[in-house]
């Protein structure tokens, strides 16, 4: 037996989600125009179906999918190759966008992308068989650093996110690394530019870019470099 399982999902229009997946380097293998909209993308193993709804509100939308797969690292930049060619940038907020990449607390490296018929479709590879959420650290900033990622990526409260980080970033008792204190200030960024709170975004950032790393610290920080890099451009 070779099941396959295919995600079916709604957009709008088509012709926007269309240009989003070829600029990502998925080809279109299928269109129709009637008697429905629908039409199928394929890239390697991955494969998703969409379909044109009347009246759809992307942003509204909470369809989602995940893609499982054994290079995630190469995919997130070929992905973000994609998009910088297509739109000369690389999307961060509003539709479409691409997420950062980052390891999350269940056991998945992964990447959360949005397509602009509002489609998240979760890009990821299991780094544990553990795939249970662990229990968030006990050391201050690293605590604000798992439930502020958790809010704001998986519970999409980014309000709440950047609660938590102004507020241990206020501390005057504690004082996080360098390399905690470069992932703060670009979560930080990055949730404030989604809560289209720009004054903030620019102060995070400016920060963000001022810390100096050292080797060691910019390979444990890379993620949040290349992210810090995106939000700038």
């Amino acid at each position: 037996m070779s099941e396959q399982t295919i995600p079916i999902l709604p957009c709008g229009t088509l012709q926007p989600v269309l240009d989003f997946y070829t600029a990502l380097g998925f080809e279109v293998t299928f269109r129709q125009r009637s008697p429905n909209p629908y039409a199928v993308v394929e890239l390697g193993g991955i494969q998703l179906h969409f379909f044109g709804v009347k009246a759809y509100e992307p942003a509204a939308s909470i369809s989602t999918c995940y893609v499982r797969t054994d290079d995630v690292d190469g995919l997130y930049e070929a992905f973000r190759a994609g998009l910088r060619a297509a739109y000369g940038r690389i999307p961060t907020r509003g539709l479409p966008r691409i997420g950062p990449l980052k390891d999350m607390s269940y056991g998945m490296r992964q990447f959360l992308m949005t397509d602009p018929g509002g489609n998240c479709i979760r890009v990821g590879r299991p780094t544990s068989e553990n795939q249970h959420h662990r229990a968030a650290p006990e050391e201050t900033f690293a605590r604000a650093l798992h439930h502020a990622s958790v809010l704001a990526d998986s519970k999409e409260d980014p309000a709440a996110a950047a609660k938590i980080i102004d507020r241990v970033l206020a501390l005057d008792d504690e004082r996080p690394t360098r390399v905690q204190l470069l992932q703060l200030l670009v979560l930080r960024a990055d949730i404030a530019g989604r809560l289209a709170d720009d004054a903030t975004m620019r102060s995070a950032l400016d920060r963000a870019t001022a810390i100096r790393l050292g080797a060691e610290e910019s390979e444990s920080a890379r993620d949040a470099v290349r992210r810090l890099e995106d939000l700038r451009a």
